[in-house]
């Protein structure tokens, strides 16, 4: 099938089997290898990207039913190269490990706050419980997101 999407702002127009996930369409035919694939059951969030400003678990969604999509992926959060504040808050607050999962985290941290600019640590503890990480305790994942709010809001 043919699909066309728009990943991190350029359009692309692809052949695509029916039944290709959209995590391996982003990894293999487009070469976005930023989203990870952890589980292959939807429980980690290692795979999420954000579709049409709502944020998704692309291991669960077929690229065809991305078709006319506007998707951005971990490699689109900043595309001038900069680091987005969401990025240097959890550099700045080592909210990462290995980094396996911090893509799905920083993704779902990006809609977190702009869904909830002031977040409590309960709240932000609720918006991440999709994403697993199996390095931290989640303290310093935690204070890495409100630390990015207090950016965004300055």
């Amino acid at each position: 099938m043919n699909i066309q999407v728009t990943v991190n702002g350029k359009t692309h127009e692809k052949d695509v089997e029916p039944r290709q996930l959209l995590v391996h369409f982003l990894r293999d035919d487009l070469g976005l290898t930023g989203t990870k694939i952890g589980c292959d059951t939807s429980q980690c969030g290692a795979c999420v990207v954000n579709m049409d400003g709502v944020t998704v678990k692309s291991c669960t969604c077929l690229a065809v039913q991305a078709d006319g999509s506007e998707i951005t992926t971990i490699e689109g959060v900043s595309p001038k190269g900069e680091l987005d504040p969401v990025q240097q808050a959890f550099w700045n607050n080592h909210g990462l490990q290995c980094g396996y999962c911090t893509a799905g985290m920083i993704i779902t941290t990006v809609e977190l706050l702009k869904n909830n600019p002031s977040p409590s640590a309960e709240e932000v503890r609720d918006g991440l419980k999709g994403n697993m990480c199996r390095c931290t305790g989640y303290h310093n994942i935690v204070k890495a997101v409100l630390a990015a709010a207090e950016a965004k809001r300055s």
